[in-house]
């Protein structure tokens, strides 16, 4: 059912992602120009991702038609399979933002998508079932849903510690793509109205080259409330370094919605730019309007792009020297959880990550009726 009120006048905000769960949103690769080589080695990964998470939560996998007996084929059975179209496979951007009240309640919101940037920026020109997905999920699963149109947001965009306070970048929401007409405060006033938000905290940049204008879960993340992971390098001739520094100093004695200064871990990059060769590209088939790919293209590849599962830390792995400390770094910073390293690169070259492909659903009272 559509609500018509928002989640802040019913007493609803969205929680920490390190707060229970009931499952996880994915969507099976299909796209030819995201997802080279028909896919098949992107569903490998995919698969990878989604067994790690059904170790301790429901996951379930929209697939279309086109798609759907491969999805069958390759997941394992505990993996629930939702028909449902779609034009890409960010569950993050273009699945329901999940709220909750407190008292077991969950609603979904679902934001208007345009393919990151619409025509101005946007990476595809036709977003219509993206666009769609939000709603269909939240009828599947049995969720009543706000519909904060004509607001444009995606779930990589936001980062929130469950406590009112949210991560924003201003390449990303203040970008001309989203919401050109609004103002810096009225677009905050939207977060504080469809999150429950009292505090936003914007940081100037994300990942150098990271074609969603920068979305700030690629660059930091709440560990729990009070503490992020920024995404860092050493290498001052590296371009994201004055990125990451300069989100370091924003985040320098700032406080959140509840007076706590953030305690700001570290989490190196790569040692080496992560891009694109000859033979991936060739792999690809673009549509018309498409943004397309050249050999060389440096990736925007950080571990800060985990998912956090209600037994586990789901993190993307590059093949570098760094990911074996990226694991334990992880691991110290969640010691109740089990760190699943995932051979990830067959999903950066779509263009994100493991938290882009994943979209939490909060724990709640009753178990869904799926339709």
């Amino acid at each position: 059912m559509k609500r018509s009120s928002t989640p802040r006048r019913d007493g609803f905000r969205m929680p920490g992602e390190f707060e229970p769960h009931e499952g996880c949103l994915m969507i099976w690769p299909s796209r030819p120009g995201s997802w080279p080589f028909g896919a098949r080695a992107a569903r490998r990964a995919f698969t990878a991702v989604a067994s790690a998470i059904a170790r301790s939560e429901t996951v379930y996998m929209l697939a279309g038609t086109d798609c759907i007996e491969s999805a069958r084929a390759m997941l394992p059975d505990c993996v629930r399979i939702l028909p449902v179209e779609s034009d890409d496979a960010w569950a993050r951007d273009v699945g329901p933002t999940f709220v909750v009240d407190g008292l077991g309640g969950v609603r979904g919101v679902d934001w208007q998508f345009n393919a990151w940037g619409g025509r101005y920026d946007g990476l595809y020109s036709h977003w219509e079932r993206d666009d769609a997905v939000a709603a269909a999920c939240c009828d599947r699963l049995d969720f009543d849903r706000y519909d904060a149109r004509p607001f444009v947001l995606e779930g990589g965009s936001i980062h929130t510690d469950g406590q009112g306070t949210v991560l924003v970048t201003e390449t990303c929401l203040l970008s001309p793509g989203r919401n050109p007409r609004l103002t810096r405060a009225q677009i905050e006033e939207n977060l504080r109205e469809y999150l429950g938000a009292e505090k936003v905290l914007w940081l100037p940049h994300g990942i150098w080259e990271d074609e969603t204008n920068e979305h700030v879960d690629n660059v930091c993340a709440f560990v729990r409330p009070g503490e992020v992971v920024l995404a860092w390098t050493e290498d001052k001739d590296d371009p994201q370094y004055a990125y990451s520094a300069a989100c370091l100093e924003a985040l320098s004695g700032v406080t959140d919605a509840r007076g706590r200064t953030i305690t700001v871990h570290k989490l190196l990059l790569p040692t080496r730019p992560v891009c694109l060769t000859a033979e991936e590209v060739s792999g690809y088939s673009f549509e018309e309007g498409e943004d397309t790919r050249r050999p060389g293209e440096r990736l925007a590849a950080s571990y800060v792009n985990f998912y956090l599962s209600n037994g586990g830390v789901v993190l993307p792995q590059f093949g570098d020297p760094n990911d074996a400390a990226a694991a334990e770094q992880m691991g110290r910073l969640f010691p109740g959880r089990t760190v699943y390293p995932i051979p990830a690169r067959e999903i950066l070259l779509g263009g994100g990550n493991i938290h882009c492909i994943t979209q939490q659903i909060p724990k709640r009272r009753c178990q869904p009726c799926v339709r």
